[in-house]
């Protein structure tokens, strides 16, 4: 994004994320912005605030296997569920210290995510659409019922607080500062993974994978490249997810964190790193509200009883998701990127 009359005299300067000074005072001051806001704002808005941040991880690798590579995937909280038990069992039970049970859970879940991606190379679609649904069933089957003395099986697994040295991250605060580095850092990952060579294989398997195995794309490498990677960082939000909820249940991880996870996307703009974070931020901020006027509905729906309360959230999801797909299939981010043109050539738009 450069304002008009703004030109690139060297290669470093077009492939560059952040191309001007403008730029990147921009990016420090919203940086500053939002690792000093946890210090003005209540416990409930850090709360949001750390699952926003958690949810943009777990969404940037969904984006990367079904924005960017064309591989439908409805298991994304299944994935979600081995990285959060990883390190849950990891830290409780064999004491290993945190920061290497994050890694070791993101590396469980994408060899996990391979397992469910191994059927890629033979179908798409619909068809793989329910591959990788049958790791919403397998998955937590396996956390109720193997190794239950591991698991905890239905019951709640207790999991301890991250610790640096003998500074223990037990609250929000303390854990806003954990996660939302990382998120951070991975959202930026994302971004120059998708400029790299591999990056545009996911893309040329998007768009045609028949074109791009004449090429000379390894198709069956790469779409295991796509799942392991999304998985990965699937594994890396649930790790952080365990942590910060202090506990954990097979019935945290269900089908319809899944399909909400899909939806971010959708709102935000597949194929997008910015519009992973946009949707994620929309639909999180979306869901609170509807939590803050259920009771206010429900008043005024006196013969629904609790049940609209209850049902006002997935409703008004529902619907953005059909509004969004009917007016703006693009998402928010093609909504960016017409303000980033008008950007460029404002004041001389003619």
């Amino acid at each position: 994004m450069r304002p008009s009359g703004v030109f690139d005299e060297r290669y470093e300067q077009d492939v560059a994320i952040v191309r001007t000074a403008a730029h990147w005072g921009i990016l420090f001051v919203g940086l500053a912005v939002l690792f000093i806001l946890p210090l003005v704002t209540g416990v409930r808005t850090l709360n949001l605030m750390n699952h926003i941040g958690i949810s943009v991880i777990v969404c940037q690798g969904l984006s990367i296997l079904t924005g960017y590579t064309g591989q439908i995937s409805v298991g994304q909280a299944a994935f979600m569920a081995v990285g959060a038990y990883t390190s849950g069992i990891l830290t409780a039970q064999a004491g290993w210290p945190f920061w290497l049970a994050i890694p070791a859970s993101g590396l469980s879940a994408g060899f996990v995510g391979i397992l469910f991606g191994l059927p890629s190379l033979r179908i798409k679609g619909f068809y793989l659409a329910l591959a990788t649904l049958a790791a919403q069933f397998i998955i937590p089957w396996c956390i109720n019922h193997v190794r239950v003395d591991l698991t905890g099986g239905v019951f709640s697994l207790v999991v301890p607080p991250p610790k640096i040295g003998d500074f223990v991250l037990n609250t929000q605060f303390r854990m806003f500062y954990l996660i939302m580095p990382l998120a951070v850092l991975i959202t930026f990952f994302a971004k120059n993974l998708m400029r790299s060579g591999i990056g545009r294989a996911f893309i040329a398997i998007r768009d045609n994978d028949l074109a791009a195995e004449v090429m000379g794309i390894n198709l069956f490498q790469y779409k295991l490249y796509s799942f392991f990677i999304s998985s990965f960082f699937a594994g890396i939000g649930g790790a952080l997810w365990a942590h910060w909820m202090r506990a954990i249940n097979a019935d945290h991880f269900t089908l319809m964190e899944s399909v909400w996870y899909l939806g971010m996307i959708i709102v935000g703009g597949m194929g997008s790193t910015a519009g992973a974070v946009f949707g994620t931020i929309f639909i999180r901020v979306l869901d609170e509200v509807a939590r803050e006027i259920a009771p206010l509905v429900g008043s005024l729906l006196p013969g629904a009883g609790v049940g609209v309360e209850l049902a006002l959230s997935p409703i008004l999801f529902g619907l953005v998701i059909i509004v969004f797909m009917v007016f703006e299939p693009r998402g928010l981010a093609h909504r960016w990127e017409i303000f980033k043109a008008y950007y460029r050539l404002w004041p001389f738009a003619y």
